[in-house]
């Protein structure tokens, strides 16, 4: 597709690629269903910079996602790639509220990715799920005695301190 060219131009820089992308899609010059499209079908670095161009999308404004761009970035979850995990989760941490009869299988994926090697693919994964728990579903009856399993062993502060912050939030 020709809007998704300049990802190909190794002239632009990766930041500014993924400022390029998310004003695109902000503005409506592509659409959600042709960024999931491509981004299924492009290599890892091009597809985690578009998931990175949702993430940026989403964190200011979290209802411009809808229910396939959540599908996709539960998806891409599991994908093999470090980067496409960190920024799918953060895009899940960013629109959850939205959708909070829907992520169970968000949920499922994240608590294998708290287990993921790589600290940045750890933090992400305790930014989403502390999201969901400050949500205050019926999903915390599992999840929370999850995440406190999840504080005793982690190593990182850092990673210990998001998840204790969004028990404290959620009054539990």
């Amino acid at each position: 597709m020709n809007e998704f060219l300049f990802l190909s131009d190794k002239n632009i820089k990766p930041g500014e690629k993924t400022g390029m992308l998310s004003q695109l899609l902000l503005s409506k010059k592509v659409s959600m269903t042709q960024l999931i499209e491509f981004a299924s079908n492009a290599k890892d670095p091009v597809k985690a910079t578009c998931i990175e161009a949702l993430e940026f999308a989403t964190k200011g404004k979290p209802d411009f996602a809808d229910k396939a761009c959540l599908k996709f970035v539960i998806g891409t979850l599991t994908e093999k790639a470090p980067r496409i995990k960190w920024e799918s989760a953060r895009v899940i941490g960013n629109i959850a509220h939205l959708f909070p009869s829907d992520l169970d299988d968000a949920i499922n994926n994240l608590l294998i990715n708290t287990e993921h090697i790589g600290t940045v693919v750890r933090w992400s994964a305790a930014f989403a799920l502390g999201q969901i728990i400050k949500l205050k579903t019926s999903k915390n009856k599992i999840l929370v005695p999850a995440v406190k399993a999840i504080i005793e062993r982690e190593e990182k502060n850092s990673i210990k301190k998001i998840y204790l912050e969004a028990l404290k939030k959620s009054g539990l």
